[in-house]
């Protein structure tokens, strides 16, 4: 851990070369997401949600659990239905050599991550965008969609990402519970990278 930096919370888990390649694979990464937004479920349950096979589920989710990501829940199962949560709240990219490593499995493993979650985002703000109008005025007039542009040396553009999720990171002690009135889950996303010079 570099000099300033802060140590993560216990729910958060940091990738390594094993736990990323055992991620990355597009129905894992969304078993993983519908896990941590919507809690508990049964592989017939994910596959319901997410239009895949039950088969396909359950044995990608067993690859999850081999690997971390999820743990299942004995005391929710009756007879043979198992139930699986996610074991962390959120993943992070691990050590830096990951980013630039020289071995080309681990570069694919980490490029079908990084391309799926942007297909996520990609997903969850054009469903936004088809349904703002359905929600009630205060959430109407709540949301943003907004973009910047500014020349910054990549030390500043660091900083500039480290304040931003520092910022995010202090609204988890004002979460408010499932059952107070007018809340709803809110999604934040965030990119931020360089462009080409000119």
């Amino acid at each position: 851990m570099a000099e300033n930096e802060k140590p993560l919370p216990d729910d958060v888990r940091v990738l390594d070369p094993r736990s990323l390649r055992g991620l990355a694979h597009p129905l894992r990464i969304r078993l993983l997401g519908a896990l941590r937004e919507y809690g508990p479920a049964t592989a017939s349950q994910l596959a319901d949600r997410l239009g895949e096979s039950s088969g396909a589920t359950s044995y990608h989710l067993r690859q999850l659990a081999a690997h971390g990501f999820v743990v299942d829940v004995p005391e929710r199962g009756k007879g043979r239905e198992r139930w699986w949560k996610a074991a962390q709240r959120a993943t992070q990219m691990g050590a830096e050599e990951m980013l630039h490593g020289a071995d080309p499995s681990l570069r694919g493993a980490m490029s079908t991550l990084l391309h799926e979650w942007a297909t996520i985002h990609s997903q969850e703000l054009s469903t936004w965008l088809g349904t703002w109008q359905e929600w009630p005025e205060e959430w109407r007039r709540a949301w943003d969609i907004s973009d910047w542009s500014m020349r910054l040396t990549p030390e500043l553009a660091a900083e500039l990402r480290d304040k931003v999720q520092e910022l995010i990171e202090s609204y988890r002690a004002k979460e408010v519970d499932q059952s107070t009135e007018g809340s709803a889950p809110f999604r934040i996303h965030l990119h931020g990278f360089p462009r080409n010079k000119d």
